[in-house]
Order: structure tokens, then sequence, then C-alpha cells
């Protein structure tokens, strides 16, 4: 079970890391802890926990774990866990680390992302092992609901935003598309939605900046749609 652009470090690498821009003084998000709803074309297959959290040495961490718990999902056992290690420049966070573990009855999964700031390069270990040069302010596909959430706090309406993939840095762009209410199980929200503008993969998130830094909803299409539905949060 993998939201893609929730995917996609436990050991955080290059702590000496050399930031584009100003480090951020006060963090533009506060460190929460969400419980979400996972459903899969509309059906419920599981719940997932979105923590946000202060690490060492000024790092950030934002850690994704979930599990099936109904349908093939619950026989199998799935679960999936993805830590994201970054460091916040100015309102926008920055990648330094991510380790994706997916584990079930039938296989085991892993994917790494390592960006080493000294050098301007990332590597990247997904069936392969690839390596190219980065940009200032690269994250990977999991932390991209945190600089959206970050960059509505600050204010933003669209955001182009430099992504680690499989083998490059892939240029993604977002825009806030007016506001809706949504009901989710944690109640209903007057929301702002955001979208993938590029014509890459289908992707919308919905947040509420003045009332919560989480996602209050997060639609993912591809070849199976899923989405996260607030359940409850808290600040940590």
């Amino acid at each position: 079970m993998q939201l893609r652009h929730l995917s996609g470090a436990i050991p955080v690498v290059a702590l000496a890391v050399f930031c584009t821009g100003a480090i951020a003084a006060t963090p533009p998000l506060p460190a929460f802890t969400a419980h979400y709803r996972v459903l899969q074309n509309g059906s419920p297959i599981g719940e997932a926990t979105l923590t946000l959290a202060p690490g060492a040495n000024g790092t950030w961490t934002f850690t994704t774990e979930s599990k099936g718990t109904a349908g093939l999902a619950s026989l199998l056992a799935a679960g999936t866990r993805e830590v994201s290690t970054f460091r916040w420049v100015g309102d926008a966070p920055q990648g330094i680390s991510y380790d994706y573990t997916m584990q079930s009855a039938l296989k085991q999964k892993r994917r790494s992302v390592r960006f080493d700031w000294s050098s301007h390069t990332v590597e990247v270990n997904d069936n392969g092992a690839f390596r190219f040069a980065t940009r200032p302010g690269a994250v990977e596909r999991h932390t991209v609901p945190i600089a959206l959430a970050a960059g509505l706090a600050a204010g933003k309406t669209t955001f182009t935003l430099p992504v680690a993939v499989r083998d490059r840095i892939e240029t993604q762009h977002f825009s806030a598309q007016g506001n809706q209410n949504v009901g989710v199980p944690a109640g209903s929200f007057d929301a702002t939605r955001v979208s993938r503008t590029d014509g890459g993969d289908g992707f919308e998130a919905w947040f509420a900046p003045a009332k919560l830094p989480a996602p209050v909803k997060i639609d993912q299409r591809g070849k199976n749609d899923f989405s996260l539905e607030l359940e409850s949060w808290s600040k940590s």
C-alpha cells in the first residue's frame, strides 16, 4: 500500500550539510501526529499515521506508517514505513535522506534517496543505483505534502518543486484551486485544494492552514486511486 507522493531517514546523512539559503529560525510548521483512513478506489483498506517531528542538529523528520486492515492488504499483513529527513530553508524543506520499506506476507521492498549537498548530488537506490545532480531546495516525493502545507502557511498559492525521482530531478508544479468544504472522519473543513498542474501523476490535497498543519485529505490517482482522509490529529 503506497501513495506515490507519500513515498515513495533513519540514519541522518551528512550532518554537515550545505544548504542553499538561510536556515529557518522558526519552523514554518509545528510538530504534529495525524491519523488517517486509507481508501483504494473508494473502499477503506487500511490506516496511516503521519508524524512531523524535530530531530538532531536542526533536522526534521516526516514519517508515514501504514498498514492494511481490510481486503487483500489485510490478508497479506501489508505495511509500509517511510521516513524523510530534511532541513527547513526559509519556509521550504530541503531533503537530506529518505527510506521506504514495504513488508507483506509475500515480499519486501526497499527504496532510498540520499542528498549530498557538499557535492550537489543525489543517490537513489530503487531497483538499481542512480546518481545525478541535485538542485537547491530539492526534496523527494514523500515530502511534497509538507512542502505544500508550509507554502500555504506562508501565503503562497503556486508551487514549483524540484523533486528527486528515480533517475533525475523532476520539476513539479502545483497550484491552489480555491476553497472547498471537505468532509472527513475528523469533521468538516473549509480547505484549500491544491492540484498538480504539470501533467504528471494525478495528485490533489486539501489543507486548512489556519486550523491544522497536517493535510485534511490527499488523493493520488493512477492505476489505482488512493486517498487519505483525516481521522484525528494532535500537536506533538
